[in-house]
């Protein structure tokens, strides 16, 4: 019992903390990320995938609907994130001695511990 109970948590908390970014995007826009495409030469269309990996995949991963799929498409996400913001930050610390790409770091990590775990009892679909 304590295992599906640890492995709803950490959906509900990996989901839940990285929707408030998808909220923040769709309520503000994904210039930025458009920005970021096009200065490296990628199709700014690509941008719209931010949707999926930040709203769609963390609202489906919350509720247990196929919790492996989109934990590995959040995974897949923060991949890119780290590929085109973060290279220069890999090794270095932040304002307050942290690791400076710990926050993608955490989602990255927690998505591939979704991936290897499932979704656990308290899904709507187990895997």
């Amino acid at each position: 019992m304590g295992d599906n109970i640890a492995k709803l948590i950490l959906r509900v908390m990996v989901g839940g903390l990285l929707l408030f970014h998808g909220i923040d995007k769709a309520l503000h826009g994904i210039a930025f990320i458009k920005g970021i495409l096009k200065s490296q030469g990628i199709p700014e269309m690509l941008a719209y995938g931010v949707y999926v990996g930040e709203i769609l995949a963390p609202i489906f991963l919350i509720i247990g609907w196929k919790s492996r799929v989109w934990a590995a498409i959040i995974g897949m996400n923060m991949l890119v994130v780290l590929y085109l913001t973060q290279m220069g930050n890999l090794l270095k610390l932040g304002a307050h001695g942290a690791w400076a790409v710990e926050l993608q770091m955490f989602y990255l990590l927690s998505a591939c511990a979704i991936v290897l775990l499932g979704s656990g009892k308290y899904a709507v679909v187990r895997d």
